[in-house]
């Protein structure tokens, strides 16, 4: 967004060099030419409606006008929104924003930039909850306008109810809540497009149906309507509405648009009926009962005539004429829309409730409230709803006097502020006119509509001249003959502040009873459908049940302007004064007498004569010093001087800035707004300084806090983990007494369970345990033994839960071909052959000698023998005195393999030899289980030597001779009388005999 530049005229009206009408319209065209639709007027916004799309909203200008003061950017709504947000969130105050002007002004479009504005700087932590208010609150202005605005021949989307919504935000300053107040919804009924016309039998040309006929006429519809009506849907289903309501909604507006083309014609004399009254196209009256969910005979009777109670409780049936009938059908349709738009706004407001709020526990939520109220209007032909909005508008007009001239000037002498005193319109003579008791036009109004007898708009009329003949801001034909602009016995004139309004009387007296049949109420009441049925609780009254008289609907709006007013004046105002440039809603072209006018009503340059000669801010000594106190060392943290009055004007002569102040009796006056700017700036610049000192002491505090817990805690667990360990050692020592007592030594005693600080003290007391055992058991066994236990064990490291027996309960005899049991007839020459050996290598002890069944890599099957010593491993030939077929290092043996089953499978590997596939066989007893037994001499004798022996287990093992890779795999076959190989391409196979 550009800055402002003297070439854009004056940014503030309060700046200009001459107080004149010309001078004021000339600065407006200036700065209306160079796009800047926004002036100030010390804090009130003037903003000009552009008809166009400009560059000036959107997440760029947001974050420049987000926290800064009012005067620090160009003139801009969020500015304004800006101040209202920060006023309430800082100072804990209720705001609320005004915005006023004539219908096309842009009041709508000023409300929903300032929301938008509202939602964009809320919420920065992104909580749900949160963002699924500031969702309803934004769609809430689309289902709104969509049930009512309407095209009129003034504004494409004019505001026909006025709309007053107060948002409520939490201590953080993030919305909670909300609550929307309608005012006097002007009974205009607008086409709603739906994708299910065959459904609702409608047809798409509004121009068919008698209630959007007239809009029709005026504008044609957009192109982009069906775009406009999926937006409306999207956000009902956002605020949650659920399908079936909407549903109920869309069969609403389509019965209304059947019933305004209901036509009714008196029947022939002579006929049958005659003197009576029919439907001309009764399908309509089937759609109608269709799409209400009631009985098409209902419908029927309710259209066609009334059931009153006479004297006696006997119930009546009288049948209308056309005009009775029309007129019934019309309030029907009236009752039935205001009905749907009051259900609408109630529907939104329980969604948007704060929910679980607790001020008790969440503190007070602070409000801002944002006012768009329809804007004064004069038509050719101006009603009753034209009245009742104008009504409103002086009453709007009478609280800005209120709050921004008089309360001024009053103030100013209260305060003992001398000052140039200003001359302005009070216009409370004219809402005393309208609202006055007993003799005001409303009340006058009232007693017509209560009067016993046929009183008519022209004996109402003749009421008014006789009461209010002599006042200044009435008159009509009857009192002004010459004035040929009015009619006799139908028309009379206010002279409102925005200019002079002619009234016609005809249907004052029925608008203002808004009089419908209890028989509509009943009928809609006893509707099937839940939704139209909730919309009509007064229907279930029986028809013989006498009631209070309802109030008018004059009575309820002036009640209602009297509530919206109070409520205003409760809150700390923000004005923005919408003015429209020209009748024809074209960009680009100012209507200079056209804005003249508005300027004169609206009372702008009155506004900026007061704001001249007043002061741009006032505020208490106390809450003044409250405020920057921080900003000199002679009021923080408190001062000692003699008066709060007297610490404020220290403070200011130590800014400097005490000539552009006056000194009241209570408040200080400022009176440029460029010192508040100063004093914010400065104070800006310590309060982070404060927010430190503020930190750092709470923080210690915290932390001396959480020290004193903390201690508390650790003393507490000190002596409790001293309880646990003792308790724990105690139990300990009682079960492991008896664990020196053989042969157990407590193998069968349970450890407790220990608390965890003890666990990795008790694994070691485990292990240490365990250590003793062993050492109990182990020097009881004779040194001759040992070998055998420690090959046992190496073996167990190996193969336990690996393989499924490896003949650990069993004596370990390691040299079975040495032995006569084992193999009777060659025992001895395998002790020549063994000696031989000892003699030529020089080996020490027999590690393991067996029987073996071998294949090569030529699938040649053979029995061999295999001795394995302490130095080599030896393959021997028992059929030749076992001669040695092949002789292999053992250091060069570098692991085995076997199964996990209970064969005799072994499988070395060497360093640089073929691997050797062999069977433990001719064992006696036969098929004994001897693998565990090689694996464990082996393991043993690697562990003490230090060398590594890699052991592994599995059902199908590689193997590799002469670079070759084969697998061998174990086939359990019972009926194999011996362990033998069985030979394929790549693969060996060991046939095993599973007995």
């Amino acid at each position: 967004m550009d800055e402002e530049g003297p070439d854009c005229g004056k940014a503030d009206f309060v700046l200009l060099d001459q107080v004149t009408m010309e001078d004021f319209m000339e600065n407006l065209k200036l700065r209306f030419e160079k796009g800047r639709i926004y002036t100030y007027i010390g804090e009130v916004l003037v903003s000009v409606n552009p008809y166009q799309e400009l560059p000036l909203y959107g997440p760029e200008a947001i974050a420049k006008y987000q926290g800064r003061e009012l005067y620090e950017r160009p003139p801009h709504l969020y500015a304004v929104a800006n101040a209202a947000y920060r006023a309430m969130k800082r100072r804990s105050r209720d705001t609320c924003i005004v915005i006023s002007g004539e219908s096309g002004a842009g009041k709508t479009e000023a409300s929903k930039h300032i929301m938008q504005y509202i939602a964009a700087v809320t919420n920065p932590s992104q909580r749900a909850e949160v963002e699924r208010v500031k969702d309803v609150l934004l769609k809430s202005t689309c289902v709104l306008e969509a049930f009512g605005n309407a095209r009129t021949n003034r504004n494409n989307n004019s505001s026909r109810f006025g709309k007053y919504m107060d948002i409520n935000f939490d201590f953080k300053g993030d919305p909670v809540g909300g609550h929307i107040h309608s005012y006097l919804l002007e009974k205009v009924l607008r086409g709603c497009e739906d994708s299910q016309l065959e459904d609702l039998h409608l047809q798409r040309n509004p121009a068919l149906y008698s209630f959007t006929r007239q809009g029709a006429g005026l504008n044609p519809l957009d192109s982009d309507e069906r775009s406009h009506h999926q937006a409306v849907m999207e956000a009902m289903r956002v605020i949650g509405f659920s399908p079936e309501e909407v549903d109920s909604v869309c069969r609403i507006l389509a019965a209304i648009l059947h019933l305004g083309n209901i036509e009714f014609v008196e029947m022939e004399e002579g006929g049958l009926e005659q003197g009576h009254v029919a439907v001309a196209e009764e399908v309509l009256v089937d759609h109608v009962a269709e799409l209400t969910a009631t009985p098409r005979e209902s419908v029927m009777r309710c259209l066609l005539s009334r059931t009153v109670a006479s004297g006696g409780r006997e119930l009546i049936e009288k049948g209308h004429t056309a005009a009775e009938a029309s007129y019934a059908r019309d309030a029907c349709a009236k009752a039935v829309y205001q009905r749907l738009f009051e259900w609408v706004v109630n529907r939104i407001n329980c969604v948007m409730e704060p929910r679980g709020r607790d001020p008790r526990r969440d503190g007070k939520d602070t409000v801002i409230g944002v006012l768009d109220i329809y804007g004064f209007e004069v038509f050719p032909v101006n009603s009753f709803e034209q009245f009742c909005i104008n009504y409103c508008n002086e009453k709007l007009q009478q609280l800005f006097i209120q709050l921004i001239l008089k309360q001024e000037q009053e103030e100013y002498e209260r305060e003992g502020i001398a000052w140039q005193s200003v001359d302005y319109f009070n216009n409370a003579t004219i809402v005393d006119l309208v609202e006055r008791p007993h003799r005001g036009v409303l009340a006058m109004l009232d007693e017509a509509c209560s009067a016993a007898g046929t009183i008519t708009d022209r004996i109402f009329l003749q009421s008014l001249d006789t009461h209010h003949r002599h006042h200044a801001h009435y008159t009509s034909r009857q009192l002004c003959p010459t004035d040929k602009t009015m009619e006799f016995g139908r028309d009379f004139r206010i002279k409102h502040y925005a200019g002079d309004v002619t009234y016609s009387v005809e249907g004052f007296i029925d608008k203002n009873r808004d009089h419908l049949f209890q028989d509509f109420k009943r009928l809609l009441y006893n509707s099937s459908d839940p939704t139209l049925r909730a919309m009509w609780p007064d229907g279930q009254q029986d028809i013989t049940e006498v009631t209070k008289r309802p109030l008018t609907a004059g009575t309820l709006f002036k009640n209602s302007m009297v509530a919206l007013v109070e409520n205003l004046a409760s809150k700390e105002p923000f004005y923005v004064r919408c003015i429209k440039p020209n009748e024809d809603k074209v960009a680009a072209k100012l209507d200079e007498g056209h804005c003249r006018h508005q300027v004169e009503y609206l009372g702008l340059l009155e506004n900026v004569r007061v704001r001249r000669a007043g002061f741009a801010s006032r505020q208490p000594y106390p809450r003044f010093l409250l405020r920057y106190k921080m900003t000199c060392e002679y009021t923080w943290p408190n001062h000692l001087l003699g008066s709060d009055r007297a610490a404020t004007s220290a403070l200011l002569e130590q800014h400097g800035l005490q000539g552009d102040v006056a000194f009241g009796h209570t408040k200080l006056f400022i009176r440029s707004p460029q010192t508040l700017v100063t004093l914010e700036q400065s104070r800006a610049r310590l309060i982070p300084i404060i927010v430190l000192l503020l930190q750092k002491a709470w923080r210690g505090t915290l932390a001396r806090w959480r020290c004193r817990r903390l201690r508390a805690v650790y003393t507490i667990m000190r002596w409790f983990r001293k309880h646990k360990v003792r308790t724990h050692l105690a139990e300990l020592h009682r079960r492991f007494q008896a664990a020196r007592q053989p042969p157990l030594y407590g193998r069968d005693l349970v450890w407790p369970t220990p608390p965890a600080v003890l666990q990795p003290f008790q694994d070691t007391c485990r292990l240490l345990f365990c250590r003793w055992r062993a050492r109990q058991l182990v020097k009881n066994i004779p040194p001759s033994d040992m070998a055998q236990i420690k090959a046992k064990v190496a073996a167990m490291g190996i193969l336990q839960e690996l393989r499924q027996d490896w003949g650990c309960r069993r004596a370990w005899a390691r040299d079975y071909l040495s032995s006569a049991t084992d193999n009777p007839t060659a025992s001895g020459l395998f002790a020549q052959r063994l000696n031989a050996l000892r003699e030529k290598d020089g080996f020490g002890t027999v590690l393991f000698s067996s029987h073996v069944r071998k294949v090569n890599r030529f699938n040649k099957r053979q029995d061999r023998a295999l001795l394995l010593t302490d130095r080599h491993l030896y393959k021997l030939d028992p059929g030749r005195q076992y001669r040695v077929m092949r002789t292999v290092p053992l250091a060069l043996v570098t692991g085995l393999s076997v199964t996990s089953g209970r064969d005799q499978l072994v499988v070395l590997h060497a360093r640089g030899q073929d691997d050797l596939v062999v069977c433990l066989h001719r064992s006696q007893p036969p098929l004994d289980n001897r693998v565990g037994e090689l694996v464990g001499v082996l393991a043993a004798h690697c562990q003490g030597e230090g060398c590594a022996l890699e052991v592994r287990v599995s059902d199908c093992i590689p193997l590799s001779q002469r670079g070759a890779r084969r697998l061998v795999s174990v086939e359990p076959k019972p009926e194999q009388p011996e362990p033998d190989f069985r030979c394929s391409r790549g693969a060996y196979t060991l046939l095993w005999p599973s007995r």
